[in-house]
């Protein structure tokens, strides 16, 4: 099983990046997916999910209106778009499914927001 991330960076406040997050070992399309970040010296949080066929989402009332998280079952890859990033969004990004009872992690993508 492997969840593999990728996109992040340093970006400007104000900017925009496309973190993704490329699966395999497992049935991707049956499962929800979501988007954790990491701040320094803060505990992991939950960015946003969406449901295994695409159809429901939901995000974190600090990033409503600003990320758009979406899937491709065809590419076992799930996206998280972020705009308007400010400062605040500097963390580590994980993808993460649950399977069979067990939570399944990436090994994370830095994202950086600084001028």
């Amino acid at each position: 099983v492997q969840l593999v991330e990728s996109g992040g960076g340093l970006v400007q406040p104000g900017g925009s990046l496309r973190l993704s997050c490329a699966v395999s070992g497992f049935t991707f399309s049956r499962y929800a997916m979501s988007w954790y970040r990491q701040a320094p010296g803060k505990e992991r949080e939950l960015v946003c999910s969406i449901s295994s066929g695409g159809g429901s989402t939901n995000y974190a009332d600090s990033v409503k209106g600003r990320f758009t998280i979406s899937r491709d079952n065809a590419k076992n890859t799930v996206y998280l778009q972020m705009n308007s990033l400010k400062p605040e969004d500097t963390a580590v990004f994980y993808c993460t499914a649950r399977v069979a009872g067990i939570n399944l992690w990436g090994q994370g993508t830095q994202v950086t927001v600084s001028s």
